[in-house]
């Protein structure tokens, strides 16, 4: 019983077998790094996803607790004397720190533009009444944490802060702004 032609040369049919299977094992190592990026790529993905869920629940959280203020003693206390005008401006403060967090953990802001940004937030006397108030916990959040830029955004925020309080006196709230001035009055018809 014959498996194949009398007269085929087993030898190039062998090679050439040897050749095609090389070359299965060279495509199958590329599907397979490719499914390996996609499920990389789908991890990092989900982890994303659920980060945000997680602010989205959070900020949520935070504006009904200013849109009521009697939930704001449902959070932990301030860490400084404050008044309940004082709490409730460093508890928005915090969500704009939070947004810049999040700007800058996706790469969406430099350093630069972080160090500017937090240059000129505390100038202003909530800026640094909130970090005051919250740098431990951001400082011990960051370092306990595996990621870089968080622990680097706390560490800047930190040396900003140190940096405008040692500049001199922040602006006040009343000193925000300026009063409009009075209209004046047309003169009177005679």
């Amino acid at each position: 019983m014959a498996v194949g032609p009398r007269d085929a040369d087993w030898g190039r049919l062998s090679q050439i077998s040897q050749a095609y299977g090389a070359l299965s094992v060279i495509v199958s190592a590329g599907a397979l790094a490719g499914v390996t990026i996609s499920l990389a790529y789908q991890s990092r993905q989900t982890r994303i996803a659920t980060e945000e869920t997680t602010w989205t629940a959070h900020r949520e959280l935070l504006l009904l607790s200013l849109a009521n203020s009697e939930f704001l003693t449902c959070w932990e206390p301030p860490s400084v004397p404050v008044t309940s005008d004082e709490w409730r401006r460093m508890v928005f403060t915090n969500l704009i720190i939070q947004d810049w967090e999040k700007t800058y953990a996706f790469g969406l802001m430099t350093d630069a533009q972080l160090t500017r940004t937090f240059e000129l937030h505390f100038q202003g006397q909530t800026a640094r009444d909130h970090w005051r108030n919250s740098r431990e916990h951001y400082l011990r959040h960051a370092e306990g944490g595996a990621d870089r830029r968080t622990q680097k955004f706390a560490r800047t925020a930190d040396r900003c802060y140190e940096a405008a309080v040692a500049a001199g006196p922040a602006v006040s709230v009343s000193g925000y702004f300026v009063r409009s001035p009075v209209p004046a009055q047309p003169p009177a018809p005679t």
